[in-house]
């Protein structure tokens, strides 16, 4: 695809990054002269972010070749490597500054009531800032180095907004993990980079892809799984997936941020942005297929086990998320149908975090679903913007995850051969228990009798954040039928990943909705009769059978993490330091040691008596003599 410079609003497009940054910059180093109209800045700068996208996309659609690019300034020359600081608009980027900004505006918008009577309501609206900034620049770079350099910006800001209550001893332990567990992928992600640079001499976009298809496919190979090291710490996927529940001890709408609109997509838009390098090599997108399909079912059994709301939430963006890297790693007939579910997920998942946020609002900030019950009633607004949201992500027909969703079971059973019915199974069974799990949040929520703690009153929330709600449930409802039927993505989105093949498909599409409908209604009777027919206990029950277990322990994640990983570690670490304290340090020293105490003692033969020097010369005359007479009489 040929990119051509910038004309018009989309030269202007790096006021998409510099208006949020600018807003961080004010209220960070404002302090409190800002605490009064701080939240109103930080939003302020998203909304307009959102409608300089919009111009901007819009201004897109007319040009023929639908690709901008902005050259800014030389960001690194030395030697052979010269990288640009530049911007890339094109139909990918495009989708994706308008998902982070105009769903980050909302979430911002939510934020003024949900964190009113927080003290440090200015600088968690400064974090929010930072963050879209730097998601902004990780999908508008026009190199791999500009998309690191954001990349490395979104770490640092989730670190600091899951982290927001660092006073709570989970929150600090909780934003360590993910900072922790994100860097081991940024390492797979830097590898790349220095890879691409090595052997092509360029990191930029147009050069990569241009010149990728001459390398051999080792070292093809070698970069694509480098890239999926990179997307699966991002993204929470198997196996660096445990950080990601626990980001929940952070504000909700931090939650909703993180796991709806901005960071755990950037995993699928790097291998999406990489599709030249992909196509490329077979092998590295099979790891992608496999590692798509074992984090969907994981996030779907542990869904259905935990009794925490957001952490129920959490696993759910899991296996979604799964999801779209199933479909991106079926390669050209996946691309627009993974970022098409992306998309609706935006919606409807900010929505059910939000939802939730509304929930622990109403109940003191209580999380346990076993402590909730008969909340319709109380939150009428809450539990319909809510309900829409979830029959949205289980796929009910017409809905925005309905036209997503099916379309990439369609696309892995397209596949054909063992693999695609293999791939394709995994989709419809994580469809089942994806109704399972969110049918049992809804009947633990909002059904029943009331289980609420004494003094708990629940009410509805605020206007100001159940009108981000509304129109989260408007899009969890129409974005599917928009994107799929009304205004196709595939065509959209035809300049990036080229026209698609024509689908030759192996089950009918009409039976694969029936199967898959006929699957989630089995989910949610299951749901239903474990539940919904039963009294909710108040205390989870402790006599469950292995696999509940298992499930409410994250499939031990955290405790393979620890034993193959963590502690191994530490005890190379520690065998470092010993090693470093006692082997080297102890040569450095022990040398030391040695020549300072010999200067010592020699030191001691130094008298300053006449007649102890001549003793010496003395000695050495006869010792010279000795040795004279020894060689002569030899």
């Amino acid at each position: 695809m040929e990119t051509l410079p910038a004309t018009g609003l989309l030269s202007a497009s790096w006021l998409l990054i510099a208006l949020p940054l600018a807003g961080a910059a004010v209220l960070l180093l404002g302090g409190r002269r800002t605490d009064r109209w701080g939240h109103l800045l930080g939003t302020g700068t998203v909304v307009a972010a959102f409608a300089l996208g919009l111009a901007c996309t819009v201004q897109l659609a007319g040009l023929d070749e639908r690709s901008a690019d902005v050259d800014l300034f030389t960001f690194i020359s030395t030697g052979n490597l010269d990288v640009g600081a530049g911007l890339l608009f094109d139909p990918l980027s495009a989708v994706f500054v308008l998902l982070i900004t105009g769903v980050g505006a909302l979430i911002h918008v939510y934020s003024i009531g949900y964190m009113a009577h927080d003290p440090a309501r200015r600088r968690f609206f400064a974090y929010l800032n930072l963050f879209v900034a730097a998601m902004l620049l990780l999908v508008l770079g026009n190199s791999y180095v500009a998309l690191y350099v954001g990349w490395e910006g979104v770490g640092l800001a989730s670190y600091l907004l899951i982290a927001f209550w660092y006073t709570r001893p989970a929150a600090a332990t909780a934003a360590k993990k993910a900072f922790i567990m994100n860097r081991v992928g940024d390492v797979g992600l830097a590898l790349a980079i220095f890879l691409m640079f090595a052997q092509l001499g360029t990191t930029s976009y147009a050069g990569v892809f241009g010149e990728v298809g001459l390398l051999a496919g080792g070292t093809v190979t070698a970069m694509g799984l480098l890239l999926l090291l990179g997307a699966c710490g991002k993204s929470g996927q198997f196996p660096l997936q445990a950080w990601l529940p626990d980001a929940m001890e952070g504000p909700t709408p931090v939650s909703a941020l993180i796991h709806a609109a901005t960071m755990v997509t950037a995993g699928v838009y790097l291998i999406a942005r990489s599709a030249p390098v992909f196509d490329e090599t077979p092998t590295a997108r099979t790891v992608v297929l496999v590692v798509g399909a074992i984090t969907l079912m994981i996030g779907a059994i542990v869904g259905c086990a935990y009794d925490d709301i957001k952490k129920v939430l959490a696993y759910s963006t899991v296996s979604q998320i799964g999801y779209m890297f199933l479909a991106v790693g079926l390669g050209p007939v996946g691309y627009a149908a993974g970022i098409a579910h992306l998309l609706a997920h935006g919606f409807f998942k900010a929505g059910l975090f939000l939802g939730a946020g509304s929930v622990m609002h109403a109940m003191n900030d209580q999380v346990d679903m076993r402590r909730y019950g008969g909340l319709a009633k109380k939150l009428p607004v809450t539990f319909v913007t809510f309900g829409l949201g979830y029959l949205a992500l289980i796929g009910f027909p017409l809905l925005s995850g309905w036209w997503t969703k099916d379309a990439i079971i369609e696309a892995a059973l397209d596949r054909g051969g063992a693999s695609g019915w293999l791939l394709g199974g995994v989709a419809v069974l994580g469809a089942g228990l994806t109704a399972f799990y969110m049918t049992r949040l809804m009947l633990m929520t909002f059904f029943g009798r009331a289980r609420w703690e004494e003094g708990v009153h629940p009410h509805e929330s605020p206007p100001v954040m159940t009108a981000p709600m509304v129109v989260l449930a408007v899009g969890s409802v129409l974005a599917g039928f928009l994107l799929v039927q009304a205004f196709p993505l595939q065509a959209w989105l035809e300049p990036v990943f080229g026209e698609p093949e024509e689908a030759a498909h192996v089950v009918a599409p009409v039976t694969v909705g029936l199967v898959v409908f006929l699957v989630m209604a089995l989910g949610i009777g299951a749901a239903w009769l474990f539940v919904g027919r039963r009294e909710v206990p108040t205390t989870a029950p402790a006599r469950v059978s292995p696999v509940v277990v298992a499930a409410r322990r994250g499939l031990y994640a955290d405790a393979v993490n620890e034993s193959l990983f963590m502690r191994p570690g530490m005890w190379l670490t520690r065998a470092l330091v010993w090693l470093d304290n006692r082997g080297v340090d102890g040569v450095v020293n022990g040398t030391a040691a040695a020549l300072g105490g010999s200067s010592s003692r020699l030191g001691r033969a130094q008298t300053g008596f006449v007649r102890s020097y001549a003793l010496g010369m003395l000695g050495g005359a006869v010792l010279v003599a000795g040795a004279l007479v020894a060689v002569t009489t030899a």
